[in-house]
């Protein structure tokens, strides 16, 4: 059907390594440049580099944890991203109740304590749990771990439900005429207030269609390097680099290098453009 197809680089394996290492830096020696930074933030865009992230330690209920807020609403943007570095028996904050949170595991192992169930779920590289707003559920980690997290207070009437999974077990999406690789993580009914987008590139692909449209996007890129238009700039980017988009700035990316580039991307979704904020 027209809902999904067979992915022809389903062997591919991405790694995620670069995103928390400081291997990444290799080729630009950040120390014996005093005050240099790729980091950009616009109006109407952010590039944020790993060289830039500031880590805090437990904020705001985490425990054991560091927190390196990336996207907040202080520039605009509803929702927030930012990323965890939870080290030995570590533990999550708890949600507020009108807030809901999308967790992707981008190294080492996590547990999930479904108290309705009482039941544990155990994720790890590559998987992603959702949990909807007013969920008593706990997020802990023994050994350690790298998150990325989105939350945001959800805006919607529905009741929508937990959700956690394996990346590369989501069906792949047709996206004709694009020719990037897309899975959606999240469910696309309309309890749903957002969706995280899951998006792959060969070495010299890219995007067909130069996009401007009202959606918010964050995105951290988990491998890969290339080049992403932001308005009318142009930037080189790699694996560790994570882009705030607002409504109608325009955006682009191409695929460079030796590695396939894949990307994690927030996008709200469901949502009337005349009456959301």
């Amino acid at each position: 059907g027209r809902e999904q197809c067979e992915n022809p680089r389903h062997a591919a394996q991405y790694r995620y390594e670069h995103v928390f290492s400081s291997a990444r830096d290799k080729g630009v020696a950040f120390w014996d440049l005093p005050g240099y930074s790729r980091s950009v933030y616009a109006e109407d865009h952010a590039l944020l580099t790993p060289e830039s992230r500031v880590w805090a330690p437990n904020t705001y209920g985490w425990q054991n944890s560091l927190t390196a807020h990336l996207i907040t609403p202080a520039k605009g943007p509803h929702f927030t991203m930012y990323l965890a570095h939870m080290k030995e028996a570590s533990k999550a904050s708890q949600l507020h109740p009108n807030v809901e949170r999308f967790v992707f595991v981008v190294e080492g192992k996590i547990q999930v304590k479904r108290t309705t169930y009482s039941k544990t779920i155990d994720l790890a590289a590559n998987d992603y749990a959702y949990f909807p707003p007013g969920s008593n559920d706990t997020l802990t980690s023994v050994l350690g771990a790298g998150l990325c997290i989105f939350e945001r207070i959800y805006s919607k009437k529905g009741k929508p439900g937990f959700q956690h999974g394996t990346t590369d077990d989501r069906p792949v999406l047709p996206v004709d005429p694009e020719v990037f690789v897309l899975r959606k993580l999240l469910p696309v009914s309309d309890e749903y207030d957002f969706n995280i987008h899951v998006m792959d590139f060969e070495p010299g692909q890219y995007l067909y269609v130069k996009e401007v449209h009202y959606n918010q996007h964050g995105l951290l890129l988990l491998q890969g390097q290339g080049i992403y238009r932001l308005g009318n700039n142009w930037y080189p980017v790699q694996a560790g680099d994570a882009i705030w988009m607002p409504p109608f700035v325009l955006q682009w990316y191409a695929a460079l290098g030796s590695q396939n580039s894949r990307y994690l991307l927030y996008k709200d979704t469901n949502m009337d453009p005349l009456l959301s904020p």
